[in-house]
């Protein structure tokens, strides 16, 4: 019960950080395992449980595959971006006190 619930929890979370880079007909597929895993971990049956995070991980599984290749294609073919400097350096004059 305890894993239906943290796999609802993360699931959700990851649909509202990256929900918009999902295309409508890889997120509705998601939102409906979900409803069915709420449905099933609210009518406590184990069974059904087990099925339903099945069917949500491979399916969300695949889209994130899906969204993680289109974000590497956006990337192929551009220069690497140079890295700012992390420090900025100034010669100064200094004197010695005694």
């Amino acid at each position: 019960m305890n894993e239906a619930d943290q796999t609802i929890f993360q699931t959700e979370k990851q649909i509202a950080e990256f929900g918009d880079k999902l295309p409508a007909d890889k997120k509705a597929p998601i939102e409906a395992a979900i409803a069915d895993l709420k449905k099933a971990h609210e009518d406590q049956d184990l069974n059904a449980i087990d099925v339903s995070m099945a069917v949500l991980n491979e399916i969300f599984q695949a889209a994130s595959q899906e969204m993680y290749a289109k974000s590497e294609e956006g990337t192929e073919g551009k220069a690497p971006e140079a890295e700012p400097a992390t420090e900025d350096v100034t010669d100064v004059d200094f004197e010695e006190v005694k």
